[in-house]
Formats: structure tokens, C-alpha cells, sequence
């Protein structure tokens, strides 16, 4: 069932709109949190490393741009397109570190 549905939940009218550039953006913070440079939104606090989850989250993203391209508004693809660079370049620097 979708949000619009008719079922609401408790805090509902808090949640940001449910678009194309809440989902890139929710995807490149899990990223960011695997790579510890966003902090947990649970706890506040941060995460350990895992660049593999950062770099499964980082893969999806490229698979979602590939199967994408072509339909995407000129600011839904500049939106993931620097998601990706800034991910990528984010990704390599942290494996350099390590």
C-alpha cells in the first residue's frame, strides 16, 4: 500500500516528500554514514566503516543512473550525477586512507 493510500502513520506530516530526489539523496546519506562521514540518524552518533556497504550503496546508485538515463528531469540528473562523483571521489579517498 503507498503513503498516499490512506494509511497514515504516527509523525507522517514530518517525512519529507516521497520523490526522485528524496531517494538519490536518502541513498547518498547511507553512503556517507558507511564511509563515517554522516552520523547515524538513529543514534546521533557515528558508524563504523564499512566501505563494502558504501560501495554496494555506491554500485546501486550507478545502476539507478544507468537504468534512468534518458528519463530524468535536467535536475534529477544533475542531482545524481554529482551524488556519484562526490560519492566516488568520497569512496576512493577513504580506501586510500585505509
Amino acid at each position: 500500500m503507498s503513503r498516499d493510500e490512506g494509511t497514515s502513520a504516527e509523525g507522517e506530516d514530518s517525512l519529507p516528500a516521497i520523490d526522485f530526489a528524496t531517494f538519490v539523496l536518502s541513498l547518498s546519506h547511507s553512503a556517507l554514514m558507511h564511509l563515517g562521514d554522516a552520523p547515524d540518524p538513529s543514534s546521533g552518533g557515528a558508524l563504523k566503516r564499512d566501505v563494502t556497504m558504501a560501495k554496494q550503496t555506491i554500485d546501486l546508485l550507478a545502476v539507478l543512473q544507468e537504468k534512468t538515463a534518458g528519463n530524468l528531469s535536467g535536475e534529477e540528473e544533475r542531482l545524481l550525477d554529482q551524488v556519484m562523483y562526490d560519492l566516488r571521489m568520497r569512496y576512493e579517498e577513504v580506501v586510500r586512507e585505509a
